[in-house]
């Protein structure tokens, strides 16, 4: 071959490479699609490492609401249809901005979500298994744009972190645990079978989110102890009593049962096998209302950002709802149903539902459902029908609710059904949940219309 021919190969080969090379980049860059399902998982995989790793009611709110806000934040920091929480919740300072084009908002926001709650349990494992699985097929998918969403994802994260670290959670691990006043009849005492001490004592020293203290919404007191027949107390003792032993006779087959057994959420149930004791692992209330977030959320076919709205505004409301029923818990320190009956009317009588390990007044799943329902249904609207699946891993069948106010009016009335609460626990329990979910609505500007 001469040289001649050699240097025209040579280019036209060059040529060949050269319209290879600006074809190839030439062709878009597929971007990342990230989904309302895909959050619907993340979320879904925080609740099954608190249900493994056993996490109190109120201890698994403080793990649901900062993911979320961690997530809403980058939404409103690039959406403008959506205001930052700066200012609106307590402490909170700006979240990080990036200039970087490569970014994915919702990718970013995932990442945050998923690394915030790694954080928060103990089964960071777990989570980390999962992350790392998405992380493979986004990077194989678009690397430039995954790359730089995860920096700035966890460049957030990091930032709700700090804030996490101020809430004085820490400080309250090193706290005394609840001192039982035996001496005085009115006051809680630990409950069959496990007798645990009672949980989370100074859960009201927590940070709050948007009521301005643990007392703002303090419930007014419960009918004054007395066993004198008669008497207001005494009526509600009796009430729980009779209810039971009513439902009882009916055989497992009530609605009651159900309605108690579907509303139960206490993931420190306690089986004795032989001298063998364990616990039965299942969600909380809040986790409940969580589920029912995903159920309103998909039926309404919400949009990633509003999903994250959502789970955000809910979540808020469960966590200050927590804080106020504990303070008021610990404060009123009232003994359990179960206590007095088996001490004064009927030493053999057991409860439907197995007691939490707390004081009754008031009542946890009343607030958190009084809270939760008044949020969504600022959200959803009054009739929103939906079926409620959250309790079938656990063996339940679904249950159908006309709204959400009536659902948290079952959920309330199943601590009565259960023997596990008095009536006052449980109306004024409403009362003070709908009370701290209107708070939210009315001062939580998420939405700029």
């Amino acid at each position: 071959m001469t040289n001649f021919n050699f240097i025209k190969l040579i280019k036209k080969a060059a040529s060949v490479l050269t319209i290879f090379i600006s074809f190839s980049c030439s062709q878009p860059t597929e971007d990342i699609v990230i989904t309302s399902d895909m959050y619907f998982e993340s979320v879904d995989q925080v609740t099954q490492v608190m249900v493994h790793d056993i996490f109190s009611p109120p201890v698994a709110s403080r793990i649901y609401v900062y993911p979320n806000i961690a997530a809403y934040e980058i939404i409103a920091n690039t959406d403008k249809n959506y205001n930052s929480l700066v200012g609106q919740v307590q402490g909170l300072e700006a979240i990080p901005v990036t200039s970087d084009k490569n970014v994915n908002t919702r990718l970013a926001s995932l990442i945050a979500h998923m690394d915030v709650s790694r954080g928060l349990v103990f089964s960071e494992a777990t989570i980390e298994h999962y992350r790392d699985s998405l992380y493979a097929l986004w990077q194989n998918k678009n690397e430039k744009q995954f790359e730089a969403s995860k920096t700035y994802g966890l460049e957030v994260a990091n930032h709700i972190k700090t804030w996490v670290s101020k809430d004085n959670y820490n400080q309250t691990r090193t706290m005394p645990k609840y001192d039982v006043d035996a001496s005085n009849p009115s006051k809680w005492q630990p409950t069959p079978p496990a007798y645990m001490s009672g949980i989370e004592p100074h859960w009201n020293k927590i940070r709050t989110m948007v009521i301005d203290s643990a007392s703002q919404f303090k419930p007014k007191a419960h009918p004054e102890f007395s066993l004198e027949k008669g008497s207001k107390f005494y009526e509600e003792l009796m009430e729980v009593l009779n209810v039971s032993n009513t439902i009882t006779e009916k055989g497992d087959a009530s609605e009651e049962i159900e309605i108690a057994q579907f509303w139960d959420c206490n993931p420190y149930v306690s089986v004795t096998r032989g001298h063998l004791m364990f616990a039965t692992k299942k969600i909380t209330p809040g986790a409940h209302w969580i589920g029912i977030t995903k159920i309103a959320c998909r039926k309404n076919e919400s949009t990633f950002e509003e999903t994250v709205y959502t789970y955000t505004k809910t979540s808020t409301a469960i966590f200050d709802a927590f804080i106020s029923c504990w303070d008021e818990k610990y404060r009123s320190n009232l003994i359990r149903p179960e206590t007095l009956i088996n001490q004064h009317l009927d030493e053999a009588w057991k409860p439907i539902l197995q007691t939490p390990p707390f004081p009754e007044y008031t009542s946890g799943h009343s607030v958190v459902s009084g809270a939760a329902s008044t949020v969504l249904t600022s959200i959803f609207g009054d009739d929103f029908q939906f079926d409620d699946d959250t309790e079938t891993p656990y063996g339940l069948p679904i249950r159908s609710f006309k709204s959400f106010n009536y659902a948290a009016d079952e959920a309330a009335l199943s601590r009565l059904y259960g023997g596990i609460h008095y009536r006052a626990a449980i109306d004024e329990g409403l009362i003070q949940g709908r009370s701290i979910g209107n708070f939210v609505i009315n001062n939580l500007k998420m939405k700029v219309n």
